[in-house]
């Protein structure tokens, strides 16, 4: 973090990033010659829980909190005696896969946002999966069909809520991810916003050509969605449009990325092999794999990782996807309550030198990469009367690294790319517990940048360098400038394998917990309705917690 005094006379230019998160919205300003932060302002989103499974935001609320932020950054430029007419331009990074509808002609919402995590579309994902064709979806898109992206959910909205089916028939209907929902609105909405996606964006919703980077008009008519709601793809980094509705009216919008890619770009992972993985409210780890697109045997996914300008050749990803991370440490401490912030699980489970056999999969709402099994539910395995809430602490913790682990060696068998270190960011990297045992999981290496926020900076970076702007040089970046911690294994290889093997065990029950056969859909689907997704499968040991906890 740069020292304001220190510098307010010395900036000539800034660059702001809108980092607009699944727990959180954010707008940072940073200083292009140091890549260091200047000042920023963040708010916490709220998320909806209507049923078990469905996960929702409010449209409007990601929009005001955006709003807010960019106004209260600029209040604290003023505060530090910094012009805010130095930012030049800037950035939008958002959670992918979410999906907004709204009238193009009133700006309203249609629908609350779809969160990337929400897992309604499970029966749609079945009967498309179904159709003939099928299997052409993951060699146009690089995605097989599952709930995670936005095509599905989109086709849900457009079968099961009338104002969304109305709007279309009327043309009054827009479709975006979150990226999309914020452009439109800052470049003036209704009065002539600019309605567009970025490629890294376009490629989480099955319908672009993987290869094109266009729309793809094959997978519409798969999916059923009429191209005239989709915005228009651009690279990541070029000029999109003008902010018009804020405190930096008239300052230009020259940079889009979705998260992960533009974590990967802030941690300067430019060269093929190279490597991130960021621990959010889910876990993504992306390789780059270059100017070609790489298809996995494995269960990866394949993605565009970046565009810097409509003239340049997009990069390739692989991407490996976990649903539940952080996400994670927010339910031990919201439903069964073991800690009173986040911040304590690190404290908790250190009291602990090991689970004990205790092994935790957070399936909540199913396994992403590499399983793709929708019909996973969390399970805890090899309780004892010695367990305690320390224990369970530190097999969540455990949980995220060993599904980490799973995702590296199928990147190492897709990729063909030897990894030699792990390079990491995210909210959950300040446990430091946590770093340490993806080391020793890993048995690798794994880099923490002293900068955490290397998403905001990706985009930052994008929009800095965009053709017009040009006050980023990227390609100057060295990433031998970044300082960092390392965290190196500490285990041995042979308590490392045999960890590994009783995870792998863990996941094995998890596997097919919901059954298909009507009769047992007619004894879970009253349940799954009444709690949060896969809660009941915990009911016995939250009780067990209470036992702890009265002692």
């Amino acid at each position: 973090m740069t020292e304001h005094g220190e510098i307010s006379d010395k900036i000539v230019n800034l660059v702001g990033a809108v980092d607009q998160g699944t727990s959180s919205s954010r707008f940072l300003v940073f200083a292009p010659d140091t890549a260091e932060i200047v000042t920023y302002h963040q708010i916490e989103t709220k998320q909806i829980y209507p049923q078990a499974g469905w996960v929702e935001q409010d449209p409007m609320e990601v929009l005001s909190n955006v709003l807010t932020c960019i106004n209260k950054t600029v209040e604290k430029l003023r505060e530090f005696e910094i012009d805010p007419s130095n930012i030049k331009a800037i950035g939008v990074t958002n959670q992918r896969e979410t999906t907004v509808v709204w009238n193009k002609f009133t700006g309203k919402p249609l629908y609350n946002a779809v969160l990337w995590l929400d897992s309604r579309t499970a029966e749609t994902v079945e009967e498309l999966s179904k159709q003939r064709g099928a299997n052409a979806v993951k060699e146009k898109s690089g995605l097989p069909i599952t709930t995670y992206f936005s095509a599905s959910k989109l086709r849900w909205l457009i079968e099961n809520i009338p104002e969304v089916k109305e709007a279309i028939k009327e043309d009054q209907c827009l479709f975006g991810t979150v990226d999309s929902w914020i452009i439109w609105n800052l470049t003036g909405g209704v009065y002539n916003g600019i309605h567009v996606t970025d490629v890294t964006n376009a490629s989480r919703t099955m319908l672009m050509d993987i290869r094109t980077l266009q729309w793809n008009s094959w997978l519409c008519n798969f999916f059923k969605i009429p191209m005239s709601i989709l915005p228009t793809i651009r690279s990541s980094s070029e000029i999109l449009g003008y902010l018009s509705c804020s405190s930096l009216t008239g300052v230009p919008i020259s940079g889009c990325l979705g998260d992960q890619s533009a974590a990967l770009l802030g941690q300067l992972c430019l060269k093929p092999g190279s490597a991130k993985n960021t621990y959010g409210t889910g876990c993504f780890l992306l390789c780059n794999t270059g100017k070609i697109p790489v298809w996995s045997q494995h269960g990866l996914l394949t993605t565009v990782a970046y565009q810097l300008g409509p003239d340049t050749p997009a990069r390739y990803a692989l991407e490996g996807s976990v649903a539940i991370a952080g996400a994670l440490i927010q339910w031990l401490r919201d439903n069964l309550g073991i800690v009173a912030d986040s911040s304590f699980v690190e404290s908790l489970a250190s009291t602990v030198n090991s689970t004990h056999g205790l092994y935790f999969v957070p399936a909540f709402s199913g396994l992403y990469a590499p399983y793709w099994q929708p019909n996973a539910r969390g399970t805890i395995c090899g309780l004892t009367q010695y367990s305690t809430r320390a224990h369970l602490a530190r097999a969540a913790l455990e949980a995220v690294c060993f599904q980490t682990c799973e995702i590296v060696d199928a990147m190492k068998l897709d990729s063909g790319f030897p990894m030699e270190q792990l390079q990491v960011d995210g909210g959950m990297t300040s446990n430091k517990m946590l770093l340490q045992l993806q080391a020793d999981f890993l048995g690798l290496p794994v880099v923490l940048p002293s900068m955490p926020e290397t998403t905001a900076l990706g985009v930052a970076m994008a929009a800095g360098a965009a053709k017009g702007i040009e006050v980023w040089d990227i390609a100057s970046t060295e990433a031998s400038d970044v300082t960092t911690d390392i965290f190196s294994p500490s285990i041995s290889q042979t308590e490392r394998d045999r960890k590994y093997l009783l995870w792998k065990k863990a996941v094995r029950r998890s596997l097919n917990w919901i059954d298909d056969s009507p009769k047992q859909n007619m004894v879970l689907n009253p349940i799954l309705q009444s709690l949060p997704g896969g809660i009941f499968l915990f009911t016995s040991f939250a009780l067990l917690l209470l036992a702890e906890t009265l002692k």
